[in-house]
């Protein structure tokens, strides 16, 4: 009895330690502060703890950051046993690699303290869809209805609603879309064993329904082979219509649509021309449903004017249309001022066979762009400037709106002093929003390569510490490869030249 109460004693003392030396928990906007010191501690204390990881100069982070405050205020007024946490991975990069947190902005729910087994959240982009995809994990997922007048009032109230047509709605095959609608949470659900509603759309089997205005616009039927990732394929593939107008609303889905090619309108609303141009566009939409997203950004439209930036599109070039592939972020423009529908068909169809030549730009080569310590690159002299043999040449791709962008100017001029009697080194940089690149882009902005004195094109992306000495080392380590494997080059180079003599003597 007396060991049992030792041993008792000895795990309250280390339990009394650890919560002494666990660093204290803080709170911003009502989202806990969550680090690598506390995080377990965290799960501790609280049986339902939705986490945020985010990135603070992260443009998609900004906006998530924002929203996650909101759910935080909105959460005060339900009776959720939800809390919420946050983990800026910037600072907290042991904790996101251990949690193999690989993306940001990510939301996770951690359940009773399991820190390896959370509930992976959807990409939900909105306060509002946050709460319902947590309010629908704890209670009904979809909403039943057993008449016509309910269906309408709530067609009434939303674009798309998604529509369970299931002869049983406690069992069965509509397991799978209670499911889905837990997912799903930025599309309201409805479920219904109505006869009468079964008859409205002479529909007999049963069926997840996309509806329009009280219109059928998609149908998918259900049967005990179809699993919930079918369904809400299905849902992303046509949620949207036929033709998107991009806006505030709009934008995130279009974004995260699982289509990556999208034909791209751009032309003002008001201008004379518009509703027969729209016709034709939305015409040809319907020969690739499901193939490629076809997209409308109204150019007189001021809010606008971040977008058309990203495509480098001035208000004065509309009409116009781009195709845009989002894997890549390769565009393609119509090579024709002609919007008829066999132009656009055409063009469809020879981008998604390959046969289209992606739209290169570039802005005007600067007036005395190489006597400045930093040397402003453009596309016309970029290849030229990155692959030349003898320089090693350290890039910084930025977007001018951008404030990561704007902090790394300062240390570029700093590099570019540093290296200001290098006969070898080049600090320079390009305005990537600008001018487009023969290189693969697939890191955010701001990005560095070094683009080393080698014959080989070699492009070598950094990703430590934005600072000075981590940069001079990265630059120094390359700079030691380049020059040994350009002495390899040079013999083979010499080999080659030889061989090329040796041929040509003998046809002689």
């Amino acid at each position: 009895m007396q060991v049992c109460f030792v041993l008792l004693l000895s795990v309250c003392e280390c339990g009394a330690l650890a919560e002494k030396d666990m660093e204290p928990i803080t709170e911003d906007k009502g989202v806990l502060v969550l680090t690598k010191s506390n995080f377990e501690w965290a799960l501790m204390q609280h049986n339902q703890l939705l986490v945020q990881f985010y990135a603070p100069l992260s443009g998609e982070s900004l906006g998530s950051i924002l929203e996650f405050a909101k759910v935080a205020t909105d959460l005060k007024e339900t009776t959720s046993s939800v809390n919420l946490g946050q983990v800026d991975v910037s600072k907290e990069k042991d904790l996101a690699k251990e949690l193999n947190v690989t993306s940001v902005p990510s939301l996770r729910l951690y359940l009773s303290g399991d820190k390896y087994n959370p509930v992976n959240c959807p990409a939900l982009k909105t306060s509002t869809s946050i709460l319902t995809w947590l309010r629908r994990r704890e209670g009904q997922s979809a909403d039943l209805i057993t008449d016509l007048s309910q269906l309408e009032s709530f067609v009434a109230e939303d674009d798309v609603v998604v529509l369970g047509l299931f002869k049983d709605v406690d069992k069965g095959v509509v397991k799978v879309f209670y499911d889905v609608a837990a997912d799903v949470a930025d599309l309201p659900f409805v479920v219904t064993g109505s006869k009468e509603i079964f008859s409205k759309y002479n529909i007999t089997d049963e069926s997840v329904v996309l509806l329009r205005k009280s219109k059928i616009a998609e149908q998918f039927e259900i049967t005990s082979q179809t699993i919930k990732e079918d369904v809400i394929h299905f849902i992303r593939m046509y949620e949207m219509s036929l033709v998107t107008e991009y806006n505030g609303k709009t934008s995130g889905k279009i974004l995260n649509s699982l289509l990556q090619n999208h034909m791209v309108l751009f032309i003002d609303k008001t201008e004379k021309g518009f509703r027969q141009i729209y016709r034709t566009f939305k015409s040809t939409a319907k020969q690739f449903r499901g193939v490629v997203l076809f997209v409308l950004i109204d150019t007189g439209e001021p809010r606008n004017g971040r977008i058309m930036e990203y495509f480098h599109v001035r208000r004065e070039d509309a009409p116009l249309v781009r195709m845009v592939n989002l894997t890549d972020s390769f565009q393609y423009q119509l090579p024709s001022d002609q919007l008829d529908a066999q132009t656009l068909t055409d063009f469809c169809q020879s981008y998604l066979q390959g046969k289209a030549k992606p739209k290169l730009q570039s802005e005007p080569i600067p007036d005395g762009w190489d006597k400045q310590p930093v040397k402003e690159l453009v596309g016309m002299n970029f290849e030229r400037v990155a692959f030349n043999p003898d320089k090693n040449v350290l890039v910084l791709f930025y977007a001018p709106w951008c404030p990561e962008s704007q902090m790394l100017f300062i240390l570029w001029e700093e590099l570019a002093e540093h290296y200001s009697d290098s006969g070898d080194v080049v600090v320079s940089r390009i305005d990537i929003t600008a001018n487009d690149v023969h290189i693969r882009m697939t890191d955010r902005y701001p990005t560095i390569k070094l683009f080393p004195a080698v014959y080989d094109e070699r492009v070598v992306s950094y990703s430590g510490q934005k600072k000075l000495e981590p940069i001079v080392e990265f630059v120094s380590v390359e700079r030691v490869r380049a020059q040994k494997d350009k002495a390899k080059e040079e013999v083979e180079r010499k080999k080659y030249l030889d061989q090329q003599k040796s041929i040509a003597k003998e046809e002689l």
